[in-house]
């Protein structure tokens, strides 16, 4: 039996933490550190930028926009769908989105596509669920994160969800964003933070 870590545990066990930056809410690893780090361990790795059906660099409801990457190491391939958002975390309405904001997503979504082969992945942790403070798994690296309070363990608990709550508006945006997961996955990640009735999950699949 071969004792050679996998990908996952060669890119998990780099310590991030000096290349993270925070802006208003975002998470932001050096997309150009992260790339050039994967290179170094996997020259052959790969990043693949998804085309919409007119060519175009993101993907859209006719609302909103959202961008479509993955980077494949090793002959597999982790695919990153990440919505185009204004610096107050909220997606920007298509008539209103720049070059410039989607090349900004691009990049970031890359980075994340990065860190589902385990560069960073411990720095998203919780991020993508709507709310979500959510930690289900740890990395050697991640308590370091934040130095000025000490991690408080937190009991698993959820939100009940209705339509035109205070939740509703973000849920919708996250399932609109991220519909490409399709109907089962999109509704086991939200259980993870929310309890649903009947007809909110009718809602749900509706939007997708």
């Amino acid at each position: 039996m071969s004792n050679s870590k996998s990908v996952f545990e060669t890119l998990n066990s780099i310590n991030v933490n000096d290349k993270v930056e925070k802006k208003n809410n975002l998470t932001y690893l050096s997309w150009a550190w992260a790339w050039a780090e994967v290179k170094k361990n996997y020259p052959t790795a790969t990043y693949t930028i998804y085309e919409d059906v007119n060519g175009m660099f993101y993907h859209t409801d006719g609302k909103t926009a959202w961008v479509k990457t993955g980077v494949t190491i090793n002959d597999q391939e982790h695919i990153e769908y990440l919505p185009v958002m204004d610096y107050r975390n909220n997606s920007i309405l298509l008539d209103k989105i720049t070059s410039v904001d989607v090349n900004k997503t691009i990049q970031r979504s890359l980075t994340k596509a990065i860190a589902r082969h385990g560069l960073g992945l411990y720095v998203y942790a919780g991020e993508d669920l709507p709310g979500g403070e959510t930690n289900l798994w740890q990395s050697p690296h991640r308590e370091s994160l934040n130095t000025s309070k000490k991690p408080v363990a937190k009991k698993m608990t959820t939100i009940e969800l209705n339509v035109g709550d205070e939740n509703w508006d973000k849920v919708l945006k996250y399932v609109v964003a991220n519909k490409s997961k399709g109907l089962k996955v999109i509704g086991e990640e939200l259980k993870t933070k929310y309890s649903m009735t009947t007809a909110v999950k009718k809602e749900i699949a509706n939007a997708i």
